[in-house]
């Protein structure tokens, strides 16, 4: 009876996993690529700003940036490429319709292949997210050109998983067996098919794929991984159709110390008591005993133990293990009400988020990869692990990521406020200053003085009057020969009067000779001189009217600024609470699926419990009618 519990738990646990394996492999092979965008030649200097922050893994700004330049109309010369990086972030945050909504745009203008045939490939990962796998078929139909980078081999990886999702079981295989890949990627379409397979009843043919996938030779830990999944696939369902050696060889192929080890470990016991070897299943099983009682693979052990004794006529031993599992199993019963008293005390995402590296960016794909050892999570590894879990995860950690963003905004707009009051006070001490100047300064004046003086100059070009363009100097010599002209037409007539005449008009000869020579050079300066001083007025006058005018559009300037500050202050303050309404409302309904999962464990421990206790029962009874040892 007890074989027959024990038998149908083996095979219930090995169901669940094998319904898991295809949708957990499928979300992380397609989140190991990262979408980069496709190698370009930067053409606007925004763009390039955008790009920076997205291979710095911080894509909340390289979306912010993104945005923004496209509405101020930055991105002329990458609108395609900036649409499709768009549409990418808004779908790595979960917003399928608005990404969805990015990508038709796209297809629905002109646009180069390359860009059609990613934006083609988006959509069919929506489709087949949501679980439109027709859709999701037809849009990787569309494509064109194999994919830059990772993405091809996540396309036929995707084909291959929407034609199973259809039940096409033989076109993916088709698929498959034609797909040259030494990267490995078609690995994880093989091992989902193979459980598909098995699953449709064709266990023939499921085995060959878990076969290849379980005998591959692993290049990292992910692979190594996949292989001791496949094994421990391939073995429960050889385990479920025949006995004898072939499901123990099978299992004995997963690693000891990887991810699946524990149930590795179980389910090669049961292969070794189905072939009536009990001596041989205490050895995997008395390794379990050995690990954390917190994993069901060890629960179970605690009772297939005394159950290998019993097998083995050793009841006395039988019986030592069976009182052990159930002091185990209360122990444990109890540090799970500590659990779930910690769960409902408030803060279990946050002490689960508290085991992210500080400083760490979180990516598109980003899962928690290592947890606290903590009340709250101790009893969830596997929960934890689910993608259902890991996206609320996500989701939450994304709100209080906006929150924060949030907080930083909120001190950037109090400084924004301090900026337009030193604004402010800054304007009304340049107030008086500024009306000094403006009744200073008398352009109009000046003005005027200037066209005086750009007539005269017209005058003296007409009559080319050189004597008008004399230094200083010069105009005094000119005016001692006119003195001295006026003092020889008072002298009386004679020969010394004609004497002094006659060398009065050779210095003025002599003068005039000179000032013509210099004429066009001194005409030439001063057209230069009044162009500069016409200039000059133009500008001051300008600078007037700047200076007049800043009166006004400084206080109107900064009334505008702050009128925008508080609207953003507003709208802030509005969405900040609605934010943390969401994350608390996030928090309790993944906390409600924690607690509701330990207490089906207390469940499955108490139905142990029970069992052991009963199985005790039985060895007493038989020890008291002698048909014990």
């Amino acid at each position: 009876m007890l074989q027959r519990r024990a038998t149908y738990r083996l095979y219930a646990l090995c169901i669940a996993l094998v319904l898991g394996a295809a949708a957990a492999w499928t979300v992380r092979a397609a989140e190991t690529a990262r979408d980069a965008p496709a190698a370009t030649t930067i053409r606007d200097l925004d763009y390039g700003d955008v790009l920076f922050h997205f291979f710095q893994d911080d894509y909340f700004e390289s979306i912010v940036r993104l945005e923004a330049n496209s509405d101020f109309g930055r991105l002329e010369h990458h609108a395609a490429e900036a649409d499709l990086l768009a549409g990418g972030l808004y779908l790595s945050l979960g917003l399928h319709v608005e990404a969805e909504r990015i990508f038709d745009g796209l297809l629905a203008g002109p646009v180069a292949p390359a860009v059609r045939d990613r934006a083609r490939f988006y959509l069919a990962r929506i489709n087949y997210q949501r679980g439109y796998h027709e859709a999701a078929l037809r849009n990787l139909g569309f494509i064109q050109q194999p994919l830059a980078g990772k993405l091809e081999p996540e396309r036929r990886l995707l084909e291959a998983n929407a034609l199973m999702s259809l039940g096409q079981y033989a076109a993916a295989a088709a698929r498959l067996e034609a797909w040259p890949d030494t990267s490995g990627w078609s690995n994880f379409a093989r091992f989902n098919l193979g459980v598909a397979l098995v699953r449709a009843g064709e266990t023939a043919r499921g085995r060959q794929f878990l076969e290849q996938v379980g005998t591959m030779e692993a290049r990292n830990e992910e692979q190594a991984a996949l292989r001791d999944r496949a094994n421990l696939a391939l073995g429960f369902a050889l385990l479920q159709q025949q006995g004898g050696d072939e499901p123990a060889a099978v299992l004995s192929r997963v690693r000891l110390d990887g991810p699946f080890t524990n149930k590795a470990l179980l389910a090669l016991g049961w292969a070794e008591t189905n072939a009536n070897r009990p001596d041989r299943a205490l050895v995997p099983w008395l390794e379990l005993q050995r690990r954390p009682v917190m994993d069901a693979p060890v629960q179970e052990a605690l009772i297939a133990v005394p159950y290998a004794y019993v097998k083995l006529a050793s009841n006395g031993q039988a019986s030592q293990h069976y009182r052990s599992a159930v002091e185990a199993f209360s122990r444990e019963s109890r540090r799970l009400d500590e659990s779930i008293g910690a769960i409902e005390a408030g803060g279990f995402l946050d002490s689960i988020l508290s085991a992210m590296p500080p400083g760490e960016r979180p990516g598109w794909f980003w899962q928690l990869e290592k947890l606290p050892d903590a009340p709250h999570t101790r009893y969830l590894y596997h929960l934890l692990a689910s993608h259902e879990f890991q996206e609320g995860l996500k989701n939450y950690r994304d709100l209080r990521l906006m929150q924060a963003n949030l907080d930083r905004w909120t001190e950037s707009l109090e400084a924004f406020g301090a900026m337009i009051e030193a604004r402010e006070l800054a304007a009304s001490q340049r107030e008086p200053r500024r009306q000094g100047a403006l009744a200073a300064t008398d352009v109009a004046t000046f003005k005027a003085r200037s066209q005086e003086l750009i007539e005269r100059f017209a005058q003296v070009e007409a009559a080319r009057d050189v004597a008008a363009l004399a230094s200083p100097a010069e105009s005094e010599q000119w005016q001692a020969l006119d003195r001295i002209d006026a003092t020889v037409a008072a002298m009386p007539p004679g020969a010394r009067r004609d004497e002094f005449a006659t060398r009065a008009r050779l210095l003025r000869g002599v003068l005039a000779w000179e000032l013509d020579g210099a004429y066009k050079v001194r005409a030439a300066q001063v057209r230069r001189d009044l162009r500069q001083t016409q200039a000059a007025l133009t500008e001051t006058e300008s600078r007037l009217g700047a200076l007049g005018s800043a009166g006004e559009l400084v206080p109107r300037n900064t009334q505008e600024f702050a009128g925008r500050v508080a609207e953003l202050a507003d709208r802030v303050a509005r969405i900040t609470p609605q934010i943390d309404a969401t994350a608390m409302a996030q928090e309790r309904a993944l906390a409600g699926i924690a607690i509701a999962e330990l207490k089906a464990q207390q469940k499955r421990l108490g139905s142990y419990s029970t069992q052991a206790q009963f199985a005790l029962a039985s060895l007493y009874d038989g020890a008291g009618s002698g048909g014990g040892r």
